[in-house]
């Protein structure tokens, strides 16, 4: 059994702040959250989208409420869980926990709190290793505690697919929800990935980071003619994805219906996409087949624009190949920067809300599109303009695709 599934409610913490309104607002403006961070001071990029301090529902911030027990992508991870099952008018207290799942996109483990346990440990100091480093650093703990939180007591599991990894979580929780193993399934996808290893010793060793220290606010630039690589973000953002017949009962009006699901591996190389976008198309095609749609009923994509150079020049060849006339494209990491892990989910919830509202934001720090690409790349300005289908990319490491069709409820 296929066919699309309800969404009923949306969490989202972004750089841009706590909830859909912040992000919004920040997305429509066109402005970037790309700063100065802290946690990254003294290393040779150190500027990221950051989340600032957020507060749990009882006043207290995460850095007060099971700091000792969890990483910082699990509790953004549960505060957005949180925001979005009270967004969909629901209640732990009165469902059915044996028929609602959670599925979580994670892009990598948690390196948080790892350079200071090896640092005991080169110290010749292992028992001074906190027992804790372990199960608050790895990527299932998402789910896991959301599940403790939330009392969350059916099919639980994170899914790692890099940069692909949010939003194949949701086609996860689709696949869930049509198989009817659960009545509810909260998806989405998390990541903090600022710890100094990850960016000083990963991504900036492998020339994907942008060094723009000089001018952050303009450093993530994606289809622009002169990109140098992507702005490391953070954040979450998690769903409520119901069957319809569940929130049809409920007396629930949706926020949309997350109607395809397409995924693919470029099987190409380990860290560049195959250059002609093909695992892009099969990864679409396969995402419209699913909502039983084709190409000209697509009227906005909300691309994975990276803002490296080989993916936007790979997807942007894949957008060309799959539309006759490409609808109008967006890329939220303009503003947002790259979540990694949770990139997918936050791309897929900013869709939700273009189709509720009815309006493309731009995309941020697009001066000058790469003559290459030849796209309607919104920039500047939000655009109006009607929409019942968006598309929705997410692409990583490992040639791994995933798209997603939401449609307007």
């Amino acid at each position: 059994m296929t066919g699309p599934v309800a969404v009923t409610g949306l969490g989202l913490i972004t750089p841009a702040g706590v909830g859909r309104e912040a992000t919004w607002d920040v997305l429509c403006r066109g402005a970037s959250t790309a700063r100065f961070d802290p946690v990254l001071e003294g290393l040779p990029v150190d500027f990221s989208c950051w989340v600032p301090d957020f507060a749990t529902d009882d006043g207290t911030s995460p850095a007060e409420r099971n700091q000792w027990r969890t990483s910082r992508f699990t509790r953004l991870a549960v505060a957005s869980a949180r925001m979005a099952v009270e967004d969909a008018g629901l209640s732990p207290a009165d469902w059915d926990g044996s028929r609602v799942g959670v599925v979580i996109g994670v892009g990598a483990s948690s390196m948080e709190h790892w350079m200071e346990a090896y640092g005991k440990l080169a110290e010749g100091r292992p028992r001074a290793v906190s027992p804790l480093v372990l199960p608050r650093s790895i990527p299932n703990m998402a789910a896991g505690e959301i599940a403790i939180d939330l009392g969350a007591r059916g099919p639980n599991m994170v899914v790692s697919t890099a940069c692909a990894s949010g939003a194949t979580a949701l086609g996860v929780a689709k696949d869930l929800l049509n198989a009817g193993r659960c009545d509810i399934v909260l998806a989405g996808g998390s990541e903090s990935p600022r710890a100094a290893m990850m960016t000083a010793v990963c991504f900036f060793q492998m020339s994907t980071l942008s060094r723009r220290r000089d001018d952050p606010a303009r450093a993530s630039r994606p289809f622009d003619a002169d990109r140098d690589g992507f702005v490391l973000g953070e954040g979450a953002a998690v769903l409520v994805l119901e069957r319809p017949d569940h929130a049809e009962a409920r007396g629930v009006r949706p926020l949309a219906a997350l109607a395809g699901f397409g995924a693919s591996a470029d099987a190409h190389h380990p860290t560049s996409p195959a250059p002609d976008g093909a695992g892009v198309l099969l990864a679409a095609r396969a995402a419209l087949d699913d909502a039983g749609l084709g190409v000209t009923d697509v009227d906005h994509v909300n691309a994975h624009g990276s803002s490296t150079r080989f993916n936007d020049l790979a997807e942007a060849r894949a957008l060309r190949s799959l539309f006759p006339d490409p609808p109008p494209v967006t890329a939220n990491k303009g503003s947002l920067g790259h979540a990694i892990g949770g990139a997918g989910a936050i791309e897929a919830a900013c869709s939700v809300l273009t189709l509720t509202e009815q309006l493309i934001p731009p995309t941020a720090n697009l001066c000058r599109l790469d003559p290459r690409i030849d796209l309607d790349v919104v920039a500047g300005a939000p655009r109006k303009h009607g929409m019942d289908v968006v598309l929705s990319n997410s692409f990583g490491f490992g040639g791994q695709n995933a798209c997603l069709v939401f449609t307007r409820a």
